[in-house]
């Protein structure tokens, strides 16, 4: 299953979809909170390895999501962000302010 594509169009379609195939796949969190993922201690037990590459694999696998699910031209933007959660927030106040404005400019049109 592949991810819904953003190509700039449609913003609030695509998030909505984006949002249920990242919960889909687990990762709906690794967007959703910004969580650090704490050193591991020294002398860690295998739940706490276990658990530290988890949180790590889960944010790297959202932020590929987000990468793949959207344009070049778009991905050219958000490609030095950090972490899933501020690619998130970029594309909404990116995209979903432009949907408003372009609906009241359509209504400014009729």
């Amino acid at each position: 299953m592949a991810p819904p594509t953003f190509d700039g169009e449609s913003y609030q379609i695509w998030a909505v979809r984006m949002r249920i195939y990242l919960q889909a796949l687990d990762l709906w969190e690794a967007v959703e909170d910004e969580y650090e993922i704490a050193p591991l201690p020294d002398n860690p037990t295998v739940a706490q390895i276990k658990t530290h590459k988890e949180r790590k694999t889960r944010k790297s696998k959202a932020m590929a999501c987000l990468f793949t699910a959207v344009s070049s031209n778009i991905f050219t933007r958000i490609m030095s962000l950090e972490s899933a959660k501020k690619v998130w927030d970029y594309l909404k106040t990116e995209y979903e302010g432009d949907e408003k404005i372009r609906g009241m400019q359509v209504l400014n049109l009729v």
